[in-house]
This record gives structure tokens, sequence and C-alpha cells, in this order.
């Protein structure tokens, strides 16, 4: 078990929040504070003294200089209000959350990329952003109408600027590792919980482990020691008045924690902006990128095979098999060879992924004050691959035999491909004016978005009886139109969807002296996914703000550089549908029908349309102050939120299953920034910051009274958080049978001393299943991150600290079953051996379902604390390489997550998913620590 003490590092945090976030210094690179900086926000830019709503602006070179090939990684505890489950997998996506989860379908952020929708970012190279915003409140949303539902992250890439040619390049080379394993026994702690648990069954001990004296580190075996992540890349840029010019190339490579996970991505930038006349100006650009993408694995296998078997059988030189080859006595059900599974299909699975993304636009002004602008945006997007099963030579443990048995005695091979073709188009007209005290800018527009997605999956096995043999193992023949494959045994696939969104929109930013601001947004979107009836919505927003230092009864106050006040209210949408014809009569195969005494394939609904669904609807507020003092060294804001979300689009299982828009969920809670910077010469500079979220959920309402959804360990039903766990609260262990007949009875299995004691928590005088309880919630109570760094003669340091505080995981690992012997968590140790030994942990017997019920029996302490990121470097003086030819040359030499503090048996604390799976521990993957060095130089 990792260290799981908290307090020190807490305490840390305590500290340093009251007296840091947001300072700006070469490092760093969240700037918050900054009243006069220019922000993207939805379709334009606008001064942050302008809004009246939350956005953070982040400096690209935040997520430039880390080892990972998703940017968004790098904001993890670095923004209030932004939650991010990092995956340790190679090209994984990380999970993000914005204030919280308001859905119980799609939770993540709105990405737009220079302009573009898109669903991810693995094509965004982190080295080509300039920079990137988060939305969070109403009057920054509301723009994108059924799209702003979960915030929005908009990414802004590197651009030709005027002057000399700069050429950049950047190379980076690091090693993975990792110590927080999950802990579980070794083959003499396996054999006597094993045996313990044979005579609790009224058996006697097994009398063949004499055959099986192993003590097997499965995790250790499959694990990629030393794995190697790097990213090496160039950049050009050259421009002048008339015509601005940037070429970037990228190639990265990581390699995952287990055996034979390797990723690998190209990506490839071009942007060309020309100002043809004083007036009008246009530009044509392009990303692309390749990818080749990882095999991937998990440890769940290496955690719960056996240690007392041996991987190897040492006289063939071959695997041991495990799945139906141990004896009875030590499941039938075990699972397979973990090395042997990694090594015998090592390299069996080819995927790729491409992406090219062209854009144009075109833009003049007129009549003085305003702007029109049309933009042009493709989005092309392939996704293939082929797999092979081969066959694999396994032998039988108990015999040490050197003839194998079979456990696959058929090759088969596997091909998918996917297609997505996106087109969007923006029209807007924008009026900027200043006269007096005001100023103005309005701005209207007409956007339109299709999308086309297609998708072929196949898949066939080989032929005993072939005159070629069995499929090969050779990439070569892995296609179904192999000659080598039994054509009787092909399976094919097809899926294909399109969807057409339009909407028109408007918005006003008006500002009076710099003291009153005014913002106001209104978008109508209409969507081919909704029945023609109910295809349009209206979504709209109002934002205001007060800068009172700007008023003449605050010129003689010393407190305050900078005081706004600033609220804003407005209704956001969710757009996702499960199906783009939900409205329409919609078959899917199922049964068989028998016609002319011949048996043919039956089709039936897949679901009862619904004509009536419309999008889901969020209403939205805030009101918070931001502040600047002493100089504006010190910073400090403080948000409050409330999100409602109404109409949940909700899956009603029943007689006949249909979707429908019922119930509705709350998510509300506070955001507080802080800073301090300072230079304290002209050579040495530093600053500290800090950030403190505090989310809470709740569901309102429901399809109709007692209607609940289970979803694994979670419920969704009124009055309890978003995703909480469900069973049954835990009282101890039944010590004694006087303890069992002194306790209330049980009606959901049968029990004796050493099993768990469940709570009679509506009193009726037995353990039903209506004692059970909400015994977990997933959300933080509240999450946390500050950072310090500084520079003194090119010298700098940064660091980051992350953490999330009063929030329940849900073990779903190491809790026995009644099908197979799998090994034992660690904390099986400390069981219930006889009166007075244990209160927590139920005796040894495997054939109990009634311990495993859920219960807070499976919840562990999801609270932790990160060291995220520790970076040291030197930026060389001009003076020192200006002889080279060399603008600017830094060294560097970065740690991430270095080291973390948990409560949790597993790989790491942070589980994501869905809404209704949040926060489930299937023991993970590990997050791990990377330690790199890189280099950067421009030309």
């Amino acid at each position: 078990m990792k260290n799981s003490n908290l307090k020190f590092p807490c305490l840390i945090a305590a500290f340093y929040f009251g007296v840091s976030v947001q300072a700006q210094t070469t490092q760093d690179t969240v700037r918050e504070q900054r009243i006069d900086e220019v922000v993207v926000i939805g379709y334009g830019t606008a001064k942050k003294r302008d809004l009246a709503g939350s956005i953070v602006k982040v400096d690209g070179q935040l997520v430039a200089d880390k080892p990972s090939s998703n940017p968004v990684n790098a904001l993890q505890g670095k923004v209030a209000g932004v939650s991010i489950v990092n995956s340790g997998q190679p090209g994984s996506q990380a999970d993000v959350r914005i204030r919280g989860t308001v859905t119980i379908n799609q939770t993540q952020p709105q990405y737009i990329v220079d302009g573009v929708f898109v669903d991810n970012i693995d094509f965004v190279n982190p080295n080509d952003i300039e920079s990137m915003e988060i939305l969070k409140d109403p009057s920054s949303l509301a723009i994108f109408g059924s799209r702003g539902a979960n915030g929005a992250i908009i990414i802004t890439t590197k651009r030709g600027r005027s002057g000399r040619t700069n050429v950049n390049l950047y190379s980076s080379v690091g090693v993975k590792s990792f110590d927080g394993r999950p802990d579980v026994t070794n083959g003499d702690q396996y054999r006597m919980l094993y045996n313990e648990d044979m005579v609790n069954q009224g058996l006697s001990p097994y009398d063949g482990f004499n055959m099986f004296n192993a003590n097997t580190n499965w995790v250790d075996l499959i694990t990629n020691k030393g794995a190697m992540v790097a990213n090496h890349g160039v950049s050009i840029s050259n421009g002048n008045d008339k015509n601005r010019v940037s070429f970037s190339f990228g190639y990265q490579t990581e390699e995952g924690s287990i055996k034979y996970e390797d990723y690998s991505r190209m990506t490839l930038k071009f942007n060309d902006d020309l100002k043809i006349t004083d007036n009008i100006r246009a530009g044509v650009g392009f990303t692309g990128s390749f990818s080749k993408l990882p095999q991937t694995r998990s440890f769940g296998s290496a955690l719960n095979a056996t240690p007392v078997v041996e991987p190897i059988n040492t006289m063939a030189g071959d695997y041991y098999g495990m799945y139906n080859s141990l004896p009875q006595e030590l499941g039938a059900a075990q699972i397979a060879n973990p090395l042997a599974f990694i090594e015998g299909q090592k390299h069996t699975q080819k995927d790729k992924e491409m992406q090219f993304n062209p854009n144009l636009y075109f833009e003049f002004d007129f009549l003085e004050n305003f702007t029109f602008r049309s933009s042009f945006y493709g989005q092309f997007r392939q996704r293939n691959g082929r797999g092979y099963d081969p066959i694999f030579d396994l032998y039988v443990p108990e015999t040490n035999s050197t003839t194998p048995f079979i456990s696959r005695i058929l090759t088969g091979v596997r091909q998918h491909e996917n297609r997505t073709q996106s087109f969007q188009q923006d029209h807007l007209l924008t009026y900027r004016n200043r006269f007096g005290k005001h100023d103005l800018t309005a701005m209207a527009g007409f956007t339109s978005m299709y999308d086309d997605y297609y998708a072929l999956s196949a898949s066939a096995r080989g032929s005993l009886s072939s005159p070629l043999g069995q499929i090969p193992y050779d990439p070569r023949f892995w296609y179904i139109s192999s000659d080598y494959v039994d054509s009787t045994t092909k399976e094919v696939k097809s899926e294909q969807n399109k969807a057409t969104q339009t909407a028109v929109l408007g918005r006003i930013l008006y500002n009076y002296d710099n003291k009153y601001i005014l913002n106001g947004s209104i978008r109508n979107d209409a969507s081919s996914r909704l029945s023609p009836s109910n295809r349009n919505q209206m979504f709209w927003s109002l934002g205001a703000a007060w800068e009172v230092t700007r008023e003449s009864f605050m010129d003689n106050q010393t407190v305050f550089d900078l005081l706004k006040l600033k609220g804003s209210i407005g209704t956001l949408g969710n757009q996702f549908v499960p199906e783009n014809y939900l409205y329409y009569p919609t078959y899917q195969e199922g049964g068989t029908g028998v016609f002319n005494g011949f048996l043919y394939p039956a089709f039936i609904k897949a679901f009862e349309e619904n004509e009536n669904l419309k999008w889901e609807e969020i209403e939205s507020y805030e009101v918070g102050l931001e502040s600047m003092m002493v100089g504006r060294k010190l910073s400090f804001d403080a948000t409050y939120y409330n999100k409602q979300t109404n109409d949940l689009l909700t899956y009603v299982q029943g007689t006949t299953s249909f979707f429908t828009n019922a119930g509705s969920i709350q998510s509300n809670g506070f955001e507080f920034t802080a800073g301090w910077k300072d230079r304290i010469s002209d050579n040495f500079n530093y600053y500290l910051n800090a950030n403190l979220t505090t989310t809470n959920t709740e569901v309102l309402s429901v399809f109709e009274d007692g209607y609940e959804v289970f979803s694994g360990p979670a419920i969704f039903r009124k009055g309890a958080p978003v995703g909480a766990f469900y069973g049954y609260v835990v009282d101890g262990v039944y010590q004694s049978y006087a303890d069992i007949l002194a306790s209330p009875p049980t009606t959901i299995g049968d029990v004796g001393p050493g099993d768990l004691k469940y709570r009679d928590i509506n009193g009726d005088g037995s353990i039903t299943p209506d004692d059970r309880t909400i015994i977990g919630d997933p959300t933080p109570d509240f999450t946390y991150g500050f950072s310090v760094g500084g520079d003194y003669k090119g010298f700098y340091m940064n660091a980051d600290f992350f953490g999330v505080y009063g929030n329940e995981v849900f073990r779903t690992w190491g809790n026995g079953n009644s099908f197979a012997p799998f090994n034992y968590r660690t904390e099986r140790l400390d069981r219930w051996t006889g009166p007075g030994t244990s209160n927590w942990e139920p005796r040894s017997y495997s054939k109990s379902a009634y311990n495993r019920e859920n219960s807070t029996y499976m919840i562990e302490d999801g609270s932790f604390f990160r060291i995220r990121n520790v970076q040291l470097g030197y930026n060389f003086n001009r003076d020192l390489i200006e002889g080279l030819n060399i603008q600017a040359l830094k060294v560097y030499f970065n740690v991430q997550n270095l080291k973390t503090w948990d409560h949790v048996n597993g790989f790491t604390p942070e589980s994501g998913g869905s809404a209704l799976q949040f926060g489930v521990n299937g023991s993970g993957y590990p997050n791990p620590r990377v330690t790199s060095f890189g280099v950067n130089v421009t030309f």
C-alpha cells in the first residue's frame, strides 16, 4: 500500500493557498488576472476587461515542455473549476469536467481548435499551441448553444509573424517508472489463504501445492521496465506586412507501462495569412496527423493470476497454460497465463489513424466599423486496423509435460475501418466602435455543421482442412480476403449515419467608461438529430460587471488596485443524442422467423420512437469578484456557480424501451484563485499560485416517483449525488453465532461467524435489500492545486502540486468470487480467523455471495495529493550564443508525477469514466513517473 499519510502535504497546500495564485514570470503561464489582455472567445476575440464571465487563458508554453501527447493533461490542478483525470496509457484521452457533472450522457467539454469544433484533440501537437482558453460561465458559453453544456476549451495554434525568419527545434527524451503498485499476496500467502478457504468450505486442504510452489509476480513480468517517451520537432515562421507563413512538423513516440504498448504520432501544420489590401485579408491552412495506435493491455489479469504457477515450462521452453489447464481444485475458470497472452499476441494488432483538417477564411472591413468574415473547415478522419489471433502452445502445469495442449486451435483475423467527414462554415458580421465613453462590439452570424460517419468491421477464422494451412504470423495475410481464411466463417458488420446542424447567433459586448460592462448573446440551433417538431431551440445569456476601483469614491483607498464584481445568467444545451434517428422507427436484428419451412433472421424494434425528444437544457448562473492588491502583486478571485440541467435525455427500460426527456440534476460550488508575484531585482523574480474548487451534485428529479437507474455500483435516484455508490453499510464482522443471533436476521444470504455485518438502515428489524443506501460520492468535496516558481540569471525552477479531498472510490477488484481462486489483496491477511481477530476483513470463504454484495467494504477513500510536475532549466544568455547565430537556447530537466500520497490499493487513485462509472476502481492503469531531458533552440 502506498503512503496514505496526507496530513503533511495538505498542511503545505493550506499554507500556500493563503498567499498565492496566478503570477506571471517566464515560466508562470496561467494568466487569469491580466485585465487588459485579449482572450479568444466563441467566434471572436475580446479584451478581458470587456467580459463579465469566467475565462482562463493558458499560455502554450505551459504544455509544450511536458511529456504528454495530449495538451490538456498539463492543466491538471492549474485551473479552478476544471477536473482532469489522466490516464497513463499511451495516446489516451483525459477525462475532463468543467464545474462538475451536469448530464448522465456526454460529459466532456467542447473543443474548438482554430475555430473548428472537434470531439477530441489527439491530432494537436502541444508545441504548436499559442494559447488555450477555458470557458466556464453562461455568458461565455451560450454562444455555443447546444454544444456549451459542459464548458469549452478553445485552442489557438501558432501562426506566422512579421519579421525575420525563425526556425525552432525542440527535442526531449524521457523514461517512465512507477512504484505505486497494488499489493497482492505472494506464493506462500496465497497457499495459506487458499487452504483456509478450503477448510471453511468443509473441504480438505489442497495437497497438490508441492507441484505449485512458485512465487510468480505476474505484474512484474508484463511490465515494460524503462519505457521510453520522446518528442522531436521543428517549426518555421516568416512574414511581412503582406504575407505571414508558418510550418511545423512533430514526431512523438511513447511506450506503455505494459510490454508492446507502442504509440507514435506524426503531426504537420501549415498556415498562410495574406493581406490582400488594407481592408481585405485571407488565409489558408491545414493540420494533419498520422498515428500508430497501441495494442492496449490491462494489468487486471496479472493481478488476478495465482502466484503459485511458474510462467514457463522449462522442459519445453514454452508457456504454461492456466485457463482450463489447472486442476479443478485451483479453479477450472482461472484466467489465461498473462505473460503468454502478452508475448503470444505481441504486435498482432495493427491500428493506425489519419486526420486531415483544412481551413480557409476570407475577411474584409467596410464602412469603417464593420468586418465580415467567412470561414470554411473540413475534418477527414480515418481509422483502420487489422488483428491476428495466433495459436498458443501451452502446457499443463500439473504434469510439467512436454506435450502441449492447445487452448486455441484456429487462427483468426479481424479488420475494421471507420471514416468521419465533417464540414463547418461560419459567416460572421462584426461591428466595433468606440464613441466617447462607450465601447461597443456587436456580432451576428450563421454557422452550419455536417457530419458523415461510416464504419465497417469483419472477422474470419482459419481452417484445419485448408491445403494452405493456418493463417500465418505474417501481417501480409491478415486480411479477410486472404486465401488462408475459411470463407464460411466470415462475419461483416457496417454502420453509417449523417447529421446536420445549423444556427444563427448574435452577441453584444458593451463597456461604459471602463466601469460598467454588459454582455449578451443569443443562439438558435436546429439539428437533424431531433424530430422536425422539436428541431429548433433558443439559448441565451446576460452578463454584467462593475469595475469598482474606477469609481471616484475609490480614489483614496490603498487596498485594491483592481476590484471587479461580476455575474452572468443564461441557458446552455447538451446536443448529445446516442442515436441520430430516435424520432424514427429503428430496427435491429433479433431472433429468427420461419417462412416456407426455412429459418431466417428476424428484425425487431431497437426502441420505441419518440417525436417529442429535445435537447437537454442547462440553466446556469454565477456571481463573483476579481481583485488585485499590493501594486498588483497579489491577486484574488472568487466565484459561486450553479448549473441545473432539465429535460435529461434518459433511456427508460421496460416492456417497451424508449428514450425520453425526464429528470433534472444540479451542480454548484465555489471557485477560489489567489496569486503572488514579485521581482526582487533585475536578476530574480518568483511567483506563487493556488486554486481551490468545491463541487456538489444532486439529482433533483427523475422519470417518475421511485424510478432508479443502476449502473454497476452506481445509482441514479432522486436526492442522491450524480454517480453515487449504492449498497449496504458494514457495521463490522460477526464474531460468533451469539453475535449473529443478537443481530437483525438477514434475508439476503446465509451468514456465519466471520462474515460482514450489515446495518439495518430502515429499522424494520431485518437485513433486506431495502437497507441499501448511498455509501459514497465519487465527486470530491474540493480539489486544489498550487504552483511555485522563479528564475535567477537564466536559471529557473517551477513546481506544480495537485490534490483532491472528500471523494470515495469503489473497488471492483480483489473482492473474491465463487468460480475461480484469483489472487488476494494483501489486506486479506488481516482477515477474521476467530473472535476478536478482525472487525473489518471477513473470513476467507469464497463461496459467500453475501460478503460480495456492494457495500462500504468496497469503498476506499479517494483523497490524494500529488507532486504533479517539477522542472529545472536554464535559458542561455544572448551574449553567450549570438555568435552561433542562435536567438534562444534552453535546456531543462523535468519530472512528471514525482510522488503521490493516497489511500487506494491500486495503480492510481484516479478513475474517470461516464457519469455513472466515475470513481470505479478496477485496479486502474499506472500514471507513471516520467523523467525527461529536453532542449529548445531558436535560430
